[in-house]
């Protein structure tokens, strides 16, 4: 079966949106704020944190203001799917995991007043799968709308 344009982005955003959520269901089941479980000692662990800022736990007074802008990134997204301005599977892909990560984080904001993160590197602060759709979409949506745009001035020049 071929998956539409359509169902393509909206596909991936769901299967993002329902893994973050159920992970983040288990965590607060089962762990304590601040309560950390290692997975491999002193490299990763599964640690329980609310975080009531963005990235890094910058700027927690932020609340509404990261709503607004996480309805924007929806918007955004939706808005290209629709136009279907980004052609290949891949920049499809990365509209998906964007789409997905940006519900998944404005759910928590919207029922708890933080984001619920849990994957600990202890070299880099405590994050959750939404936060990997999104950055991870959006590096790779960089580098593809970037290869794409360099072969456009080989072609031209």
């Amino acid at each position: 079966m071929v998956l539409t344009h359509f169902s393509q982005v909206y596909l991936i955003a769901l299967s993002l949106l329902f893994l973050d959520q159920f992970s983040k269901y288990l965590i607060r089941q089962e762990l304590a704020v601040a309560e950390s479980i290692p997975v491999i000692n002193r490299i990763f662990h599964i640690t329980y944190v609310e975080n009531r800022g963005i990235a890094f736990g910058l700027f927690p007074q932020g609340h509404s203001l990261f709503i607004i802008i996480s309805l924007i990134i929806i918007l955004v997204v939706v808005f290209f799917e629709r136009k279907k301005v980004l052609k290949s599977p891949w920049e499809r892909f990365c509209l998906g995991l964007v789409l997905g990560g940006a519900l998944g984080n404005v759910i928590d904001r919207l029922r708890f007043g933080f984001v619920i993160d849990f994957l600990d590197f202890r070299v880099w602060p405590v994050f959750n799968l939404a936060d990997s759709g999104v950055c991870i979409g959006g590096i790779l949506m960089a580098f593809f709308l970037l290869k794409k745009h360099a072969g456009k001035e080989k072609t031209i020049g």
